[in-house]
């Protein structure tokens, strides 16, 4: 048990640099994942049972015992991230299947990295989780409504093929997940240690597909502007989540603090990556193009969500800034610094 669980904490530390050695492995030998390619959707449903096995009652108890906060950060994220995909599909003047994968990576729900990163900031993780899970039941609903309304125009939208997948590839799995966990309850236990090991393994074999089936066009001058569109997209996805759970504060402070504020910051500008690649997979499979941008997506946000959420400890450590700050604490804290400079 110790060794497996020594071996995730491996994997979690070294994913994003893992990601990007097997990704360039991929692009040199095709070969590797290609064969893969019909089964995103298991690899992917295992993904999703793993975290309905990690989920109880509780889990879901705690939407309803702050239901505003789960309900505004979930708005927030389904309005935010598919109308900045949107806006700059427009600036960038992407067309076709590659708009429409910075678009479906725009209206997926936020992955289980987001968490990783709320903790990693002393963020409200509680928040964070709740969030997720609400953004993630909404997912078969969401994103063929949202994809139909902002990618129409793009390509003929297969909402109804976007809407079964949805159901199958992560209702279905986490219901099971979920089920598992209240017949088998602490016994799960034993298991739940293996699980970030058999995810991240998962999602690699996704990411390597996506590289292996698009080895040729990956980076073309077209497919090479969806660098600076995910980047661009993540960034502002994190600022104005931020932006808007600060101004949030002043209509409620009691529930949107600091900590309240970095989960919300992460809910709104990471995406379930792995999940709009395998739905472009899926429902695109035509076009493997589509797939890039979550591909994209998935080195860089966890990239940047662990430099934001090192500085943002560093940050916090350096002005002694509680965990369960208000949202005032940051500037009242500087503002004590550079007083304390002056008097010196």
């Amino acid at each position: 048990m110790g060794t497996v669980k020594k071996v995730a904490d491996w994997l979690t530390t070294w994913f994003t640099l893992i990601v990007i050695a097997w990704a360039a492995f991929n692009y040199f030998v095709p070969a590797t994942s290609v064969w893969a390619k019909s089964y995103t959707g298991y690899l992917l449903g295992i993904v999703l049972f793993g975290m309905g096995l990690t989920l109880s009652l509780e889990d879901f108890a705690r939407i309803f015992k702050q239901p505003l906060m789960v309900i505004v950060g979930t708005v927030a994220h389904y309005v935010i991230m598919p109308l900045v995909a949107v806006l700059l599909c427009w600036i960038f003047r992407l067309e076709g299947p590659l708009a429409v994968g910075v678009i479906l990576v725009g209206c997926c729900p936020s992955g289980t990295s987001s968490n990783v990163m709320s903790f990693l900031s002393r963020g409200d993780v509680a928040l964070d989780v709740s969030i997720g899970l609400l953004s993630t039941l909404l997912t078969p609903f969401m994103i063929p409504l949202l994809m139909q309304l902002l990618a129409s125009k793009y390509v003929a939208i297969p909402w109804q093929s976007l809407l079964i997948n949805a159901l199958t590839v992560v209702l279905l799995p986490i219901a099971l997940g979920v089920i598992c966990h209240m017949i088998f309850k602490e016994k799960i236990a034993k298991v739940t240690v293996a699980l970030p090991i058999v995810s991240q393994v998962a999602i690699l074999l996704i990411i390597g597909v996506v590289v292996a089936a698009n080895q040729a066009k990956l980076f073309s001058a077209a497919t090479m502007l969806a660098i600076p569109v995910v980047i661009l997209h993540n960034l502002c996805g994190y600022s104005l989540g931020y932006s808007f759970s600060r101004l949030m504060y002043k209509v409620y402070p009691k529930g949107f603090g600091y900590a309240q504020q970095k989960a919300i910051t992460f809910e709104v500008g990471m995406q379930d990556s792995g999940l709009g690649a395998t739905l472009a997979l899926t429902s695109f499979a035509a076009a493997p193009i589509t797939a890039i941008p979550s591909t994209f997506f998935s080195v860089w946000h966890n990239i940047s969500g662990s430099v934001l959420s090192a500085w943002w400890r560093k940050h916090d450590d350096k002005l002694g800034i509680a965990q369960n700050a208000g949202a005032s604490a940051e500037a009242e804290a500087e503002h004590a610094g550079a007083a304390a400079a002056v008097t010196a």
